[in-house]
């Protein structure tokens, strides 16, 4: 999925790197978030001489809905990867390696393998769009009865609904609409 050995590369020289393609059907994000499309993309797992930084650029989709007019819709989400890891053992003679002076940074485990599935994870959560449309001219609801302003766009509830404090706005966007 997204873990690889990478034993090899930590004995390689410095420089050393190795290219990944990533082609993931379907990948969990939270509890109650799984991307609505294949994660797609590459990585490059390069060896720094202390660890290995793995850089890369994936794009997906995430399941969401139109904020205007409350239609399901699929947000593209490109990210941006790069995590450096360090093994928590020497390569060479297997001993554990002091792990105290950075505790926060992401890990190769005992088996050599580096797992990026939760950095992965956590860039794609963090590249989750807060608004998302349907469409950029997305009209929305009526505000009067909830009709969708997008199926009928000559939707309209006529002139002695409108509360008299909106008048002003009424007659900017009539300005608008016969300029537009």
């Amino acid at each position: 999925m997204l873990s690889w050995n990478v034993a090899e590369l930590l004995r390689a020289v410095p420089g050393t790197s190795r290219e990944y393609p990533i082609g993931i059907d379907s990948l969990p994000i939270a509890e109650d978030l799984a991307t609505a499309a294949p994660v797609r993309g590459s990585l490059r797992l390069a060896n720094t001489g202390r660890g290995i930084i793995a850089r890369g650029h994936l794009t997906t989709a995430l399941p969401g809905t139109c904020s205007r007019c409350l239609t399901a819709v699929t947000a593209p989400v490109e990210v941006d990867i790069e995590e450096e890891a360090l093994p928590s053992i020497h390569i060479d003679s297997g001993m554990p390696l002091d792990m105290t002076d950075e505790p926060d940074v992401l890990r190769i485990d005992d088996h050599h393998e580096l797992d990026l599935s939760e950095a992965v994870r956590e860039a794609i959560s963090l590249a989750e769009p807060i608004v998302v449309l349907c469409r950029p001219d997305c009209r929305g609801l009526c505000l009067a009865c909830g009709a969708d302003l997008n199926a009928d766009p000559s939707h309209s509830h006529g002139a002695d609904e409108l509360d008299p404090r909106l008048a002003a706005l009424v007659a900017i966007r009539e300005r608008l609409d016969e300029a537009g």
